[in-house]
Formats: structure tokens, sequence, C-alpha cells
């Protein structure tokens, strides 16, 4: 039976501020054809231990053996020729390894957590007399739900007649469009087939964001990724108005991590790996859709609400 979309609690110690609306007239973010890179092969064992090693968790196993070493030496009868283990060959062994580990920094750890929600969505328009079907577009999704229940943009989907969606581990499956919400540019998608292991992503309320909070955005910009670039919330309930369909939006989560047409309908992530918004347009106000410092994401309350699901 399909799990339902998992949820997380805001911070309680924090309020969030208020913003201004601002509405601007610019590019949103559509999906650019292009040819994706292909998929470099799979970590080597090699690799594989050496991320283990590098991770926080060995740090703090380190420091539990030595501490347990320490605890036994004291508990320990001392026999003539011994050494003691002493807190400062604790504090010495901890110092040689926060020196010599390079640890993953934040904005690796948020998008290693969503890494395996994060979908690539292609559109194809049917092809006529014999002819091959031809891609429409790239964009990005993310698993809300175990059974397939992706999230993404509208436009990312509405002008495709089929739709592809390939999952973190290479797995490819049509999918169907199950809910629309046009006011927030939201699609609701659902995969006919899917991982053994597929794990959604976390959502979490955006009621205690700040501007400066820092958070990641994940997709497929001009079809290539997934990729992973960080930044700040730059604002809150801001406003922004397409000029291809004239239509406004409202109450969205500016901010400055680099998005560009492919990254639509992907997570913004915050620092917890929990998803905060969905990446949907950026503002441009030259002729090209590029990003020069200030994108939109749809809140993930609006978001969830146009899967059917239960509120924070």
């Amino acid at each position: 039976m399909p799990r339902t979309a998992l949820y997380s609690r805001s911070n309680p110690g924090r309020a969030a501020k208020p913003s201004s609306q601002v509405v601007a007239g610019t590019p949103d973010v559509a999906s650019a054809p292009a040819d994706a890179l292909p998929e470099p092969p799979g970590p080597s064992r090699r690799q594989r231990i050496g991320r283990s090693l590098n991770h926080p968790r060995s740090l703090w196993l380190a420091i539990g053996v030595l501490t347990l070493l320490l605890a036994m030496s004291f508990g320990m009868p001392f026999k003539p020729g011994e050494r003691r283990i002493t807190q400062e060959d604790i504090n010495a062994a901890v110092m040689h390894t926060l020196t010599n580990q390079v640890l993953p920094s934040p904005a690796a750890r948020a998008a290693a957590a969503v890494a395996g929600s994060v979908v690539r969505v292609e559109g194809y328009v049917t092809g006529k007399k014999g002819k091959p079907d031809t891609e429409q577009g790239v964009g990005s999704g993310v698993v809300i739900v175990d059974d397939g229940t992706i999230l993404t943009n509208l436009h990312v989907v509405q002008a495709a007649d089929t739709l592809k969606v390939t999952f973190a581990d290479g797995l490819e499956s049509p999918a169907t469009v199950i809910g629309l919400q046009p006011e927030n540019d939201l699609a609701v998608l659902r995969a006919q087939k899917i991982p053994d292991d597929l794990q959604p992503a976390t959502m979490r309320s955006t009621s205690d964001l700040q501007p400066g909070d820092q958070v990641v955005a994940v997709g497929f910009p001009f079809a290539i990724g997934p990729s992973v670039s960080a930044g700040v919330i730059s604002g809150l309930k801001r406003g922004f108005r397409s000029p291809q369909g004239g239509q406004l939006m409202s109450n969205l989560i500016q901010f400055d991590a680099a998005a560009n047409p492919g990254n639509s309908g992907g997570p913004l992530v915050t620092m917890d790996g929990q998803v905060v918004g969905i990446v949907t347009a950026i503002l441009n106000p030259t002729s090209a859709r590029t990003f020069i410092g200030i994108g939109f994401a749809v809140p993930i309350e609006n978001a969830a609400a146009a899967a059917g699901q239960p509120p924070f």
C-alpha cells in the first residue's frame, strides 16, 4: 500500500518575517529541448569505500572508539611499561581526523537527501504520417509519494502528447497527468513503473523560512543533470507575471540558487534535505531566457495541495 507524502514540521523556534510583494513581467522557466548528456558510470567499489570513510558518521565512530578505549584504560589494571590513553591522545586523534578528512558541505548533504526523489521529465509530440515522435522539451520533477506520484510544472508538460520520466536509478517509465493547478503552474504526474526502492522526498512547511536561509535547487537545466546549485532565500511572498500567458502568480519564494530552462518542476531544498518549493520561473529583463540571479518557486504547501495531500 502506498505511503502518504512525508511531511516535516517547521522549526517552532523561528517566526517567519513578512515580505513585500513584487510583481515582475519576465520570462518564466520553460523546458528547452536539448540533447541530454550521457550519464556517468556509477561509483566504483573503491570510491564507495572512500565516500563512506569521508562521511561524518566515520568521524563520530572514531571518536566513540577512542572514548571507549580511554574508559577501558582507566578501568583496567595498569602494568609497568604500558602507556594509558589520555584525553590529549583523543584530542589529537580528533584533530587529525578533522584535518585529513574532507567532510561534505551542507549543500552536498541537502542534495544527497533528495537525490533519489528527483526525476527527469520529458515531453514528446506525436509524429505525423509515420514520422517518429519528437521531443518537446525536458524538465524536472520530484517524487512525493512512493506510488510514483510526482510534482512538476504545468508548463513542462502542457504541450506534450506523451510523457516519460526517468528515475534516479535510470529506470524509465511512461507517465500520465493526474492533477492540475493552473493558477500555480503545477501538474501532478503518475509513473506507470517505479523502482522497487523508490524514496519520496520529505516536504517541509515554509512558515519559518527567512531571507538568507540557505537552499539548493536540483534539476536538469538545459537537459543536463541531475545538477545542483546552491544559494539563499532572497525574499518571500513575491509576485510574478508570465509574459507568455500573462498569468499572475503570487506568494512565491524568491531565491538566488542558479536555475535555467529545464530546472522547472524541480525541488527547492533547505539544508535539512527537505523540500520547501517547486522551482517554476526566473526573472530576466532581457530577451535571453537565462538566469541572472532571481528565481521563483511555488511554496510546497500549494504544491502538495495540487496533489491532494493533507496540509502541514
